[in-house]
């Protein structure tokens, strides 16, 4: 199995600004020895949880064994943005680079000074990892539009408020799903709950199922941002029975190692 969405963190790093104190379950170290003791024996994907180079560095760090690589964080407008991404993917297994949009402008795509450092992600098989909110997704379907050959993979499927807007958000990402190289995670969604119980999660599930297909979906965790609302298990556990059970290879690891470039022994 492969978790495409593990963070993990140290506090006391002068490169940590988030999380900060105001979320105090979060607000303390996680490393991955934590995580592989929930994991069940999986390989992880590390994540970025900084805007600043220093942290992909040390995320890369401890690339290897059970981390089959880390998606990283860089300016992509500034004027070095290629040269950046190929100083990261130097210094070890760079899978992709994430802006964090999901606090930007809905135009935030739009941008054209990004041109130069997306057209490098695509140049050199990275993806571009979209942490968004629903506003963002017809700028990023623009995005694809300019750059047809670059990946792009979802986070936590646009963070939809969970129990509310199944209807507009399903609209939207059918839009930017119809473009073959936009994938989808399949995380985050217990954090996004606003109405319902745990279960209200699964015509989203099913909805994604069907924009995406079990082709283009990926399994990932999350943690720990995941225990604030329930355990690793427990997301898995749901996740696992929401996939048809012959979907998922693709879903649980088959389409991380395709997508992301892992090769066949990841």
């Amino acid at each position: 199995m492969i978790d495409a969405h593990v963070h993990a963190w140290q506090i006391d790093r002068p490169d940590c600004d988030w999380p900060g104190a105001d979320l105090p379950a979060l607000h303390r170290d996680f490393t991955l020895d934590q995580w592989r003791g929930q994991s069940g024996g999986a390989r992880a994907i590390l994540v970025q949880t900084q805007t600043c180079e220093s942290d992909t560095m040390w995320l890369l760090a401890q690339a290897g064994g059970d981390v089959a690589g880390v998606i990283g964080w860089t300016d992509l407008a500034a004027d070095d943005a290629p040269a950046a991404i190929d100083r990261l993917r130097a210094a070890g297994p760079l899978l992709g680079i994430r802006p964090m949009v999901q606090g930007l402008a809905a135009d935030w795509y739009d941008d054209p000074a990004l041109d130069r450092g997306i057209a490098r992600l695509a140049e050199r098989g990275l993806v571009l990892e979209a942490l968004i909110q629903p506003r963002h997704l017809p700028s990023l379907a623009r995005l694809a539009v300019r750059h047809p050959t670059l990946k792009i993979v979802i986070d936590h499927a646009a963070k939809p408020a969970v129990g509310r807007d199944l209807d507009t958000w399903t609209i939207a990402m059918r839009a930017l799903a119809a473009h073959p190289q936009v994938a989808c995670k399949l995380s985050g969604l217990f954090t996004e709950i606003v109405d319902g119980a745990e279960d209200a999660v699964l015509p989203y599930i099913q909805a994604l199922l069907a924009m995406f297909g079990p082709d283009r979906l990926i399994w990932g965790s999350d943690w720990p941002v995941v225990t604030l609302r329930n355990s690793y298990a427990a997301w898995l556990g749901l996740a696992r029975e929401a996939v048809p059970a012959g979907q998922h290879e693709a879903v649980f690891g088959g389409n991380a190692i395709r997508i992301y470039g892992l090769g066949p022994n990841a």
